[in-house]
């Protein structure tokens, strides 16, 4: 009979001791509700067992839009890259059937007329 005693005694002395953040403040407002859920309130039920299943909608394949990205992506069908491996051999080969630089194989010049200057003018040409 005692217990019963004491949890009276405590839950009397709760209604009168306050925490020291309850006596002012925004907690002391009797419409103040605690913003973190007791336990039974934060997950009702378990989410891997659901209480309603989910519905899923059925058409016919070919009006249903696909989301998968692989099937839209255009740089999975290029073709396959060429690798060529070069060997010591082919190398040499190529080397020997390399001819020399010839004039004609480089771009012509930009610059190909010579420029005259007049000495006669005021400076030679230039302001001064």
């Amino acid at each position: 009979m005692a217990k019963p005693a004491s949890n009276s005694l405590l839950s009397g002395l709760r209604r009168f001791i306050k925490k020291p953040w309850e006596i002012t403040g925004p907690c002391a407002d009797p419409e103040y509700k605690l913003a973190v859920p007791a336990a039974l309130e934060y997950r009702p039920f378990c989410p891997a067992t659901p209480k309603e299943q989910a519905i899923i909608p059925s058409s016919l394949p070919e009006t249903v839009f696909d989301i998968k990205y692989h099937t839209r992506d255009q740089r999975r069908n290029r073709p396959p890259i060429r690798r060529t491996v070069l060997k010591k051999a082919d190398v040499e080969k190529l080397m020997k059937e390399r001819k020399t630089f010839d004039v004609s194989d480089f771009p012509p010049v930009y610059l190909n007329t010579v420029v005259i200057e007049d000495m006669d003018a005021r400076g030679g040409g230039y302001q001064s």
